[in-house]
């Protein structure tokens, strides 16, 4: 299939890297912080807890479930309060997890790829979590990043599309979502008109999941972020690279 692409919007977690090294190895710096630093909140808050508050945290506070960041400082605040400790430490503390949650290993494809395609078209970040581009190095491959904190409502809100289509300058029939995941990425970027392309890389099994329901598919849909760089270059070579 070929279409117009005037500029790719992106998700980032799962889709640029895998999110879940990085949110263990958050949780373990925020374990490590607390244990030097306010050691009756570590005690009183192993891992099984943490998950636990997190789940009262949405209970509670609904209307942020789109904030990550507000959320998890809840979270850190409630843990220093309930054990006693210095409220006082709660940035520090937060600043220790979102060090490490930034702390990001790219796919092997990922950052050749995003090379490729920001030097055919605008690229933006369009994501649900809080990951900062300028921390992870790769802020000067995107016109800009949009996240639902940010924005105030996540995908698959039709808002943050076109929202990201509005700064983009662009209709939305000619911006292409690309993301993993078939619900926010994929149906939420159709639903509010954009093109939208699924990133459905091989599990640890080397299998790839299907498709999840009767709903119309992707527009494309590639294992990695370089077979879709290799789709740009083929569709739109006629036209000239970005200078």
């Amino acid at each position: 299939m070929s279409f117009p692409v005037h500029a790719i919007t992106l998700d980032l977690d799962d889709t640029i890297w895998p999110i879940a090294p990085a949110i263990v190895g958050a949780e373990a710096a925020l374990e490590a912080w607390m244990a030097e630093n306010a050691p009756r909140a570590a005690r009183m808050w192993p891992a099984s807890e943490r998950q636990r508050l997190r789940e009262l945290a949405n209970r509670e506070r609904p209307r942020l479930a789109h904030d990550m960041t507000a959320q998890r400082r809840w979270m850190i605040e409630r843990m220093l309060v309930l054990a006693d400790e210095d409220v006082a430490l709660a940035e520090a503390a937060y600043d220790a997890y979102f060090a490490a949650r930034c702390d990001v290993t790219h796919y092997p494809d990922s950052v050749d790829a995003l090379e490729r395609l920001a030097a055919r078209v605008p690229l933006a970040a369009v994501s649900n979590g809080n990951a900062c581009l300028d921390t992870i190095g790769l802020m000067h491959l995107f016109q800009f990043q949009l996240g639902a904190r940010e924005h105030g409502a996540a995908k698959p809100d039709t808002s943050i599309f076109h929202a990201a289509c509005e700064r983009l300058g662009l209709p939305r029939e000619q911006v292409l979502h690309v993301g993993d995941d078939p619900y926010m990425d994929v149906i939420g970027a159709r639903q509010a008109g954009l093109r939208a392309c699924w990133i459905n890389r091989a599990d640890e099994h080397d299998r790839f999941p299907p498709w999840p329901d009767a709903r119309p598919r992707p527009d494309l849909e590639f294992p990695t972020l370089a077979a879709l760089a290799d789709w740009l270059d083929a569709t739109h070579s006629e036209e000239s690279i970005r200078p």
